[in-house]
């Protein structure tokens, strides 16, 4: 049996590399050679495409490299390190603590091989296991949240990234609009170049970078992990307080006596104080306003003008076109109107006259302190982007000779999933569907490799003897201190803002 590639991480030759930061990651030299491959250069099976990379150059992923004959992996392997704040009391809890994230470890490929680190720890007096793995995603997307009431497109429009089709508008969630981006049929079931420019967006926005999309039929955006989205050339300040009818519910005793009418705009629910069941409670007497659109419950219509980047996720512009007059034996001239949109970035304030039409007026302080109170209450507008894959085959091969009692133990809470050390939702069903927060994740958690497909970390923590039980590659587990004295490597800090530490978080399952 020919014997292949595994990650030796130690730093002979590495001084041969000039490109390198830091001394590269060494492979070892018992891997299959080409018959009729240069003599300088070295075959690399870290991925399918099998890459002969010449001496002193990196293969097309840009992650493996000739070093003097030898193949090397050019980024470190990636701690993630705890300090407490208290003082440790006993030897189990450490006031420090490393935990090895599969950013830099090499991947399991081919399938059969056991994963590159399989780290004992001892957590709380427990042994433990991290079986740890960067992993060959083609099944692989992007669920993005934007947070704004601005119109981005038509539901299931396509998206496009430098003209190439790339993913799809989704559903609207509330005061959120979600995008699906990537996935295995744009990566692998069009064109070469579809291909190639959607794993180059994905690694982008893995890696917490702008990423410019067009949708069809809708907006330009700017997209990036933790930032306002640009809609339009716009940055998005607020996401919205709630629907038209939830901002009526909210704030109408604190309109009460100040006004005799608000509108609060809105694209789905539009809300009408004096008809709304708040405004009935308050025993608001009615105002005759006459609404566009179609009315659902009392208070509360929907479609009262097309979506758009105007008022509250309309396109209107002006608020009183979706207001089609007043009630004459109801209305009264000097009735005070209040229009706001749901984020309070559009609010305008008009008083009846003889003729029962509104005209605009100074906005009074007290009105004016309640639209105040609602983008207070606005949270910032924000892209969150999650990492959404499907750990198969080789993934689950290195952790265990029967990789179906891995997907049990997930199931079963036995075994936890982090990428990157960030805690991952494992979803329902079948498989290990996981999704992760990518802000969770240390930086340049993302590579590819030319097939293409996205690289990603993950790991699998257990305990020592359900990793036994599992059948797991048990003769290949190396101690922690081990692992942290002998190889190449860069500490990153975990706060907690990554969430649970990952030696001791709980499965979290669907």
């Amino acid at each position: 049996m020919t014997t292949h590639n595994r990650v030796d991480h130690s730093n002979d030759n590495a001084e041969d590399f000039p490109s390198a930061a830091s001394p590269p990651q060494v492979m070892d030299k018992s891997r299959p050679r080409s018959d009729n491959m240069a003599a300088n250069k070295v075959e690399c099976n870290a991925c399918p495409v099998l890459c002969q990379i010449t001496e002193g150059r990196t293969g097309a992923c840009d992650r493996y490299a000739n070093v003097s004959g030898v193949l090397t992996r050019v980024d470190p392997l990636v701690l993630m390190q705890r300090i407490s704040a208290e003082p440790a009391t006993t030897e189990d809890q450490e006031p420090d603590a490393l935990f090895v994230t599969g950013v830099g470890a090499g991947t399991t490929y081919p399938d059969y091989k056991p994963a590159p680190f399989i780290v004992a720890s001892k957590v709380r007096g427990i042994d433990m296991v991290t079986v740890v793995t960067e992993g060959i995603f083609s099944y692989c997307s992007f669920k993005v949240k934007i947070d704004t009431d601005r119109y981005l497109g038509p539901e299931r429009a396509s998206i496009r990234h430098k003209g190439e089709e790339v993913g799809h508008v989704t559903t609207a969630e509330y005061g959120s609009q979600m995008l699906s981006l990537g996935g295995v049929h744009h990566l692998t079931g069009s064109t070469k170049k579809e291909g190639r420019i959607t794993c180059d967006m994905m690694m982008a926005l893995g890696n917490k970078q702008a990423v410019e999309l067009e949708i069809e039929g809708g907006a330009k955006l700017i997209v990036q992990a933790g930032r306002a989205p640009i809609v339009d050339g716009v940055e998005e300040k607020h996401m919205r307080v709630g629907c038209g009818s939830a901002a009526v519910g909210m704030f109408a005793k604190q309109w009460f006596g100040h006004v005799d009418e608000v509108v609060v705009v809105d694209d789905h629910i539009t809300g009408v104080l004096s008809e709304h069941q708040a405004g009935r409670c308050l025993d608001m007497p009615p105002s005759g306003i006459k609404m566009k659109g179609r009315k659902s419950t009392p208070g509360r219509y929907f479609q009262v003008a097309n979506p758009g980047n105007g008022w509250g996720g309309t396109d209107i512009a002006d608020p009183l076109e979706i207001i089609d007059g007043f009630d004459a034996e109801v209305a009264r001239a000097g009735m005070r109107l209040l229009m706001t949109s749901t984020t309070g970035e559009h609010a305008a304030y008009f008083v009846l006259d003889a003729q029962l039409q509104p005209v605009a007026a100074e906005m009074p302080a007290a009105v004016q302190k309640v639209v105040d109170k609602i983008i207070e209450n606005c949270e910032p507008s924000l892209s969150s982007v999650l990492f959404l894959a499907g750990a198969g085959g080789s993934l689950r091969a290195g952790v265990t000779d029967n990789p179906v009692w891995l997907t049990n133990s997930i199931k079963q809470a036995i075994t936890n999933v982090t990428c990157g050390g960030a805690h991952a939702y494992v979803w329902a069903g079948g498989g290990i569907t996981v999704m992760v927060d990518v802000l969770r994740m240390p930086d340049q958690s993302f590579g590819y490799v030319p097939t293409p497909a996205i690289v990603a970390p993950i790991e699998f923590t257990m305990r020592l003897d359900d990793y036994e039980r599992l059948g797991g590659h048990v003769d290949r587990v190396r101690a922690l201190d081990d692992v942290v004295s002998t190889e190449r490597s860069r500490v990153v800090q975990w706060t907690a803002e990554s969430g649970p530490w990952p030696l001791l978080q709980k499965p979290m399952l669907g």
